[in-house]
């Protein structure tokens, strides 16, 4: 099943999620989207720089690939992320001007594989959205500003982006959040990875606990001082300054504005579920905001383990597939 009858939400995978294979040559482009194909993903999202060799100066044998690709395993081209890399010069920033030639080339881009969203970067201004949406709408490609940990829905810079999107009416300019600004509980991957790096075990499980009872950030940094820790045991307690835990239901209330989203895991468990992201709360909250789009896996385990333990990005976005299936049927 790759989309659900009752909801409309369809399961997709980003290939970020198999740059651990696609970096050690195991998986090739193709073969990543053959294994998304595999387990019944719909949507493939795309970084270009990251998978496409040559981009963004591709060919047009490579287009054609693609969508040979799409037609050959059932997929379809959910997504595009965009970079928009606006320190490309050493000594300035881009101009007005060169972020629209980079967003023309971008949104072309989506155009080209089929891709009706690109995910653009939090860091992007309100203002250089406003002028790219022309572009944006000579595409009929939608631009969503990802909402992504330490930024969340109320954020004044996400308002920002919501107040210019609703001046101008357009369809073609809203938001792609991340769901790792869902995060109930730090990821056990990366307190595991701290620790085989020397922070101390005690003030790990400090932090965590601490985080996962809502404590005020600076006061968890200050107690993992206090505590006598380490450059790491403070570091470790610096993420709870840049990770979120929004209750889901705010999903419902800006839905109006979500084009896509990305379904950010670290680690599925053998039960079934998302150790540290509560995905049984957040599908009945998309479903109850009648959400008609992709769920865009984004495994981000992989960074945790690989110094100590093989990884298998492939299972692991089965899991989480299987894990949709699941909640998407209930």
């Amino acid at each position: 099943m790759k989309s659900s009858a009752k909801s409309g939400i369809q399961r997709g995978v980003s290939l970020y999620s198999y740059q651990e294979e696609y970096f050690l040559r195991k998986l090739t482009l193709e073969q990543c989207i053959a294994q998304a194909a595999k387990i019944g993903a719909l949507g493939i999202e795309s970084i270009g720089e990251q998978m496409m060799p040559g981009f963004p100066n591709l060919s047009d044998a490579f287009y054609e690939q693609w969508r040979g690709w799409m037609q050959q395993y059932g997929t379809v081209a959910s997504c595009h992320d965009a970079m928009l890399d606006t320190k490309k010069y050493k000594h300035r920033l881009l101009t007005d001007e060169e972020c629209m030639v980079e967003f023309e080339r971008d949104l072309r881009h989506a155009a080209k594989l089929g891709a009706k969203v690109v995910r653009v970067l939090c860091m992007v201004s309100p203002e250089i959205m406003v002028k790219a949406v022309p572009i944006a709408e000579k595409y009929d490609v939608k631009m969503g500003i990802e909402v992504h940990a330490p930024y969340y829905f109320d954020h004044p810079w996400i308002m920002r982006h919501l107040e210019a999107a609703a001046k101008l009416g357009t369809k073609h300019y809203g938001l792609v959040p991340d769901m790792g600004i869902f995060t109930r509980r730090l990821p056990r991957v990366h307190r595991d990875r701290m620790e085989r790096l020397g922070a101390t075990p005690k003030i790990l499980d400090y932090v965590c606990q601490a985080y996962e009872s809502g404590q005020l950030s600076e006061y968890v940094i200050f107690e993992a001082r206090k505590m006598g820790g380490n450059q790491l045991d403070v570091a470790w307690a610096e993420q709870c300054r840049h990770s979120v835990n929004t209750n889901t239901k705010r999903l419902t209330e800006y839905m109006p504005y979500i084009f896509h989203i990305h379904a950010k895991f670290y680690e599925m468990l053998d039960d079934g579920t998302e150790y540290s992201i509560p995905y049984e709360k957040i599908i009945p909250a998309l479903k109850a905001g009648n959400y008609q789009g992709f769920l865009s896996s984004e495994y981000e385990g992989n960074r945790h383990i690989q110094d100590a333990f093989p990884v298998d990005s492939v299972e692991q976005v089965r899991r989480q597939h299987a894990m949709f299936e699941r909640l998407l049927a209930a």
